[in-house]
């Protein structure tokens, strides 16, 4: 039998083609949206981080989603090691989930990541093609400055400059590195807490945000799914705040709804001012 190749990476989003029939060991949350990448990928495998489960437990929902391609999947638990972090994971996460296909690997809940990796090695290449890739970009208020909802901090492009971003992303720094908080100067960024999970890494990116003066803030997992930006907008409450946010006003217990009014204003307070 021959035995699958093991990819570790921070984010799924940051895979290339060498995931191509290998268990992708990746630090991003197990939502449906990251699952739709691991399997756009044609991963023969895929383990991912549980980011808290959260609300409607779509921090795993794409365990099953997975399941329903014939591919095995499985997520190491968010107090286990850093979301975000692809070596930490491999170097100390214990798995939380696993879907039936990862089971009959021998993948199971308590196993480390890295024994769970090599059990996946000998999963079968060649799950089902994902269904077309549903509409992760939606814009929420045209008028300036514009807010948008994104499924994935990876979707920010220069068109985002200068505007309202309120994602499902988690709310960690990818490999710890602080220039993976944003690809570009939004004016405001809201993320999911995935959890908060050991080391606070659920929360970094919004305090590196600070630096550049960018409000940010992050939402509990429990209120709303990780992966849906729409969630995070609609049902979202406020977790953490970093400096510039509460310089505004903006405090833990508000609504994103509350998070994007306040920073909407204060954009039109400036112009006014100017």
């Amino acid at each position: 039998m021959t035995l699958r190749p093991i990819v570790v990476a921070d984010s799924i989003t940051r895979v290339g083609s060498e995931a191509k029939g290998a268990v992708a060991v990746n630090g991003s949350h197990g939502g449906v949206y990251a699952a739709f990448c691991a399997a756009k990928l044609s991963v023969a495998a895929a383990i991912f981080n549980d980011a808290g489960v959260g609300r409607d437990e779509a921090g795993i929902g794409g365990l099953l989603y997975l399941e329903t391609l014939a591919i095995p999947a499985a997520a190491v638990g968010h107090m286990s090691a850093r979301i975000g972090d692809g070596a930490d994971m491999m170097a100390r996460g214990l798995i939380s989930h696993a879907n039936a296909r990862a089971g009959s690997l021998g993948c199971v809940a308590g196993m480390a990541c890295r024994e769970a990796a090599e059990a996946l090695r000998r999963a079968q290449e060649g799950g089902l093609e994902p269904p077309p890739e549903q509409e992760a970009s939606f814009l929420i208020v045209e008028s300036p400055p514009p807010v948008w909802a994104l499924d994935s901090a990876s979707l920010v492009g220069p068109q985002h400059q200068g505007a309202i971003v309120v994602t499902g992303s988690h709310g960690g720094l990818l490999g710890g590195r602080v220039e993976s908080a944003l690809k570009y100067d939004a004016k405001a960024a809201l993320f999911n807490d995935a959890g908060i999970g050991i080391d606070d890494a659920g929360t970094r990116r919004i305090f590196a945000l600070d630096k550049r003066g960018i409000a940010a803030a992050t939402v509990a997992a429990a209120s709303a799914r990780i992966g849906e930006a729409r969630s995070t907008y609609e049902d979202g409450i406020l977790s953490r705040v970093n400096r510039t946010a509460a310089g505004l006003g903006i405090a833990a217990g508000m609504s994103a709804r509350e998070f994007v009014a306040i920073t909407r204003k204060s954009r039109e307070k400036g112009r006014e001012a100017r």
